[in-house]
């Protein structure tokens, strides 16, 4: 089957479906969530934010894709408890120790080389399917936000919610 843009405006993607009697429309919307966090592996859950943006965005079915900007941060989902975090960060700690030697550091020297390492492995992008206006996660999954960062920062996870 062939699907065939008509026109674009505003965000808004307009499709012709030869097999539909009319066009229907397909929606993109930005948004930016920001986020303060500390220092060593702070991990923080963005679910009830990222749900609040997809509510304000009017789409009700498509996905939501969420970008971390910065090479010492990541987006993942986990079991948001003390348990399970805790065994995240342990697990990380062993992956890419922060008290081991790093090029990076001999290079720049500003002692963060295990956290460019640690964003590396875990990825900036998460893209989750919506359906009925909802994430379609599991019921004990939220997404959350890695700062591996040895400073406190604040970061800016863009947000794009497409669909319609």
């Amino acid at each position: 089957m062939t699907v065939i843009p008509v026109a674009t405006s505003n965000g808004v993607i307009h499709f012709y479906h030869p097999g539909r009697r009319s066009a229907y429309t397909m929606k993109l919307v930005y948004e930016t969530i920001f986020c303060k966090t500390g220092s060593a592996t702070d991990i923080i859950d963005i679910t009830p934010a990222v749900q609040a943006k997809i509510a304000q965005s009017g789409i009700t079915d498509g996905s939501v894709l969420l970008f971390v900007a910065g090479s010492t941060a990541a987006v993942t989902t986990i079991e948001y408890e003390s348990g399970a975090v805790a065994d995240l960060r342990d697990a990380i700690e062993r992956l890419a120790p922060a008290g081991q030697s790093y090029r990076h550091d001999q290079r720049w020297g500003d002692g963060n080389g295990y956290a460019h390492v640690r964003a590396a492995l875990m990825g900036p992008s998460l893209t989750v399917p919506l359906r009925e206006g909802r994430m379609l996660l599991g019921t004990w999954q939220q997404i959350v936000v890695l700062d591996f960062d040895n400073r406190p920062r604040t970061r800016e996870i863009q947000v794009q919610i497409s669909g319609v």
